[in-house]
């Protein structure tokens, strides 16, 4: 077998999912009746008599502009809340106070009142030279934390010489093949000091072992490391297709790490489970809050299974969600997400102490949303996303630039987007209370409306057999098509206005500054590793390859401690990688159309 056996515990009844709707739907009746039921039929008779005598005349004369009102994700909405859309609301177990169980208002007691979000851009381009002199512009601007996005070749986990990285190298990230390119990444910058967020999943392990490595010739000890590796392997079936071999035995490595982890890193998030990718595929605010948070369970069933105390192991595992243009229904996702990992956590798998419980998450604003045309529009809605995030209580947050439709972003676009979060952060006092949307009666019914999706979508998962048997069905995936083609219909439509898209349209566009990357990329980047092969103990090389072999065929053995050997001695990131592949192949998703 590639990972001990994986499947639902068997302490859990048939329907678990099932059984939760019904716990909510019986609370929600029980803790209606505790109100003033004369004082709840008089606002739900006086709101009737509002909407027939003045409402409904009302519009009947200067009308409507929509038919219908509904969220981003379909959910039809009333013109008015009062307490009888929340009536069901049970203060001390629904929501509670900031850092109090179920964490609706936020994990922590003083949420920005003690400490600020942590201010990341996501930053990566051409060769590791020119990604540091980025990363270190940032940072003397205010940026908190790294946060570093890699090109396709290593994405996919093949070096930048490989056949197939031709043309990609550096382009949308920075090119990285060996531990040399790491050591000029990180080139005066101290990772004890710093935290680094590596947007990476299928190589996740060998670009961790890179970092690593780098820390030791830094003379850092693991257990002062703090940073978080993607490592989400399951949004890659879904959303973003970037996977190297079959499911089973990616899920392998992600219990090598947590066990590694576990013992030797303690600081470092090992998994960030990614919504973000998710959503940009096309998924609307519950498919993103679903899928991801089902992900999640099946990391915490995973650690389980290799016989970790999710106690202790699930404090590191982390969330990264999209931020979108539908504002409130962001804030009401993010609210609704913290109380049902706490919730399933402790009731379905008896985690008990509080920090496990947490569901601590990054925000990145919405790509999608971001349009070519009249860019700089982008910034009013990087901001509107970006306040959604901070309002919703995420722990860190990226700005989008307002130029990424066109290309990656400029040095004065990147600025730009830090500078939008300073002046949330400084200038809004929106961190002098916590959770102030908290008590609306719209907020509070939304949060409670996308928990009860969630549900439904958690039942259906586990109806097809959990994630990963979804996954191989094609479900979360067509689902996603599906929402993606509504959506498309309903910009060319014009039921869903995009300003300068296909409304407010300018004639004639501003010629815009477009960032381009060194054309000598790939060809600098070709020459540093065949200096890297030329000048390493090829011997010492070939060994450590012989052992991470013997690691991938046997289960039994920590697969992270010979790639730590192997990087160390200079190997690949194709050289490890393509072990892997040798022995299991690839994986193709089912026909989805």
């Amino acid at each position: 077998m590639l990972i001990r056996e994986y499947k639902l515990f068997k302490e859990f009844p048939k329907g678990y999912w099932k059984i939760k709707l019904k716990e909510i739907y019986e609370k929600r009746e029980r803790i209606s009746k505790l109100y003033n039921e004369e004082e709840i039929k008089r606002i739900k008779n006086e709101e009737e008599k509002w909407r027939k005598e003045i409402y409904e005349p009302w519009i009947k004369k200067s009308s409507e502009r929509k038919s219908k009102f509904e969220t981003a994700s379909g959910i039809e909405l009333k013109p008015v809340y009062t307490p009888y859309d929340v009536k069901h609301i049970d203060y001390l177990e629904d929501l509670n106070f900031p850092g109090c169980f179920p964490f609706t208002r936020g994990v922590y007691p003083s949420m920005y009142r003690g400490k600020l979000w942590t201010i990341r851009q996501f930053s990566g381009f051409g060769t590791p030279e020119d990604t540091n002199k980025r990363l270190k512009f940032l940072l003397e601007h205010g940026e908190t934390g790294l946060s570093i996005a890699f090109d396709m070749p290593t994405l996919y986990g093949y070096d930048c010489d490989s056949p197939i990285a031709f043309g990609e190298v550096g382009k949308m990230g920075v090119s990285i093949s060996t531990l040399k390119d790491m050591e000029i990444l990180f080139k005066d910058i101290p990772l004890d000091q710093i935290t680094t967020s590596m947007t990476i999943n299928a190589p996740a392990v060998v670009i961790f072992a890179m970092y690593l490595a780098l820390a030791e010739k830094q003379g850092i000890p693991f257990d002062k490391l703090g940073g978080t590796i993607q490592n989400d392997i399951l949004k890659e079936y879904i959303a973003q297709k970037e996977w190297a071999y079959p499911p089973e035995v990616h899920l392998r490595i992600i219990r090598d790490i947590m066990e590694f982890c576990t013992k030797h890193v303690p600081k470092w998030n090992y998994i960030s489970v990614s919504g973000y990718h998710i959503r940009e595929a096309g998924a609307n605010a519950i498919q993103e809050l679903a899928f991801t948070l089902m992900d999640g369970f099946t990391y915490v069933e995973l650690g389980i299974s290799a016989g970790l105390d999710p106690n202790e192991f699930a404090q590191r595992i982390s969330f990264f969600f999209n931020s979108t243009m539908d504002f409130f229904e962001e804030i009401a996702k993010f609210r609704a997400a913290r109380r049902i990992w706490s919730k399933v956590l402790k009731e379905r798998y008896g985690v008990t102490n509080p920090r496990a419980l947490l569901l601590r998450f990054h925000t990145q604003t919405s790509g999608v949303s971001l349009t070519w045309q009249q860019p700089l529009n982008n910034i009013i809605r990087t901001t509107i996303e970006a306040l959604a995030a901070v309002l919703g209580g995420t722990q860190s947050l990226h700005t989008n630039a307002y130029d990424e439709a066109l290309c990656l972003p400029t040095e004065e676009a990147a600025l730009v987007a830090v500078r939008t979060q300073q002046i949330i952060a400084y200038e809004t006092n929106v961190d002098a209370v916590i959770d102030p949307l908290a008590g609306s009666y719209y907020v509070e019914w939304l949060t409670d409306r996308l928990e009860e999706e969630a549900y439904k979508y958690f039942d259906k998962i586990e109806e097809l057999g959990g994630m990963v048997e979804a996954i191989k069905k094609g479900y979360p995936q067509r689902e996603i098509i599906e929402n993606s083609y509504k959506q498309a219909l309903k910009v060319e439509n014009k039921e869903l206005i995009i300003v300068g898209v296909n409304e407010f349209i300018n004639k004639e566009e501003k010629v815009m500054k477009i960032f381009r990357t060194d054309p000598n990329v790939e060809e600098i980047q070709k020459q540093r590793i065949e200096e890297v092969k030329r000048s390493r103990d090829n011997k010492k090389v070939k060994e450590a390859l012989e052992e991470v072999r013997r690691a991938f065929l046997d289960p039994s053995i920590n697969i992270v401690y010979p790639i730590l050997k192997a990087v160390k001695a200079y190997a690949t990131l194709q050289e490890i990688m393509d072990i892997g592949r040798e022995i299991y192949g690839g994986w193709k998703e089912p026909d989805l159309l």
